[in-house]
């Protein structure tokens, strides 16, 4: 759906004009293997990449990847938080990071890879090939999360608590036939994260030992 007021908003990363772009996340849907060829590696570093962006944007970042029991990942940020403005009526309208195209990487394959040496897409990857996606971000205005299934929100942009620094959380499960891709092995995916000159990553495995 558009919003005519939206063209307003200069489109760096995202288009601000499109809330979801529905044939987006299908066509990514339709191709997991294309999409993510690295399996769940591949997309936990289409997230780090947004902080790596940020830490860059700053001077200097961090972030935290943990790996739960249940399978989930959650990527969280120390930064500034993902850009949210308010529309016409005064309500807070959050960048659509998830279910819009990154403009500058998923038509361009060939513009960055990330650490595992595949294409670079977006984040809207992750959102798509996930069974559930919740996304949450601090700023200094205000504080908000949102839940979406399958790259489509199924909740409202909802107001949370704003204690605690500013910064964003990624937090999702991954699609049960997400190409296999290699085995997810902690050292590595450590080195990689860090691999981003700006960045500080760290891991925190609280998966059962037998998946570790």
């Amino acid at each position: 759906m558009n919003k005519p007021w939206r063209t307003e908003w200069p489109s760096t990363t995202h288009d601000w004009a499109t809330e979801v772009d529905t044939a987006h996340v299908q066509r990514i849907r339709r191709d997991p293997a294309t999409m993510a060829p690295g399996g769940l590696q591949h997309l936990i570093l289409e997230v780090v990449a947004y902080a790596a962006d940020e830490a860059e944007a700053i001077g200097s970042g961090r972030c935290l990847i943990v790996l739960h029991p249940d399978g989930s990942v959650s990527v969280s940020d120390k930064g500034r938080g993902t850009d949210t403005r308010t529309d016409d009526r005064g309500r807070p309208i959050r960048k659509p990071i998830m279910s819009s195209k990154d403009l500058r990487f998923f038509d361009h394959p060939e513009t960055q890879t990330l650490p595992d040496r595949h294409p670079r897409r977006g984040i809207s990857v992750v959102a798509a090939l996930s069974q559930w996606l919740v996304h949450t971000n601090r700023r200094r205005t205000g504080a908000w999360t949102q839940r979406y299934e399958h790259g489509i929100p199924v909740s409202d942009l909802l107001p949370v608590s704003t204690t605690g620094p500013a910064g964003t959380t990624v937090h999702f499960l991954p699609d049960p036939n997400l190409p296999p891709g290699n085995a997810l092995n902690t050292p590595d995916l450590l080195a990689m994260a860090n691999s981003w000159s700006h960045l500080s990553a760290e891991i925190d495995d609280a998966r059962p030992p037998r998946q570790q």
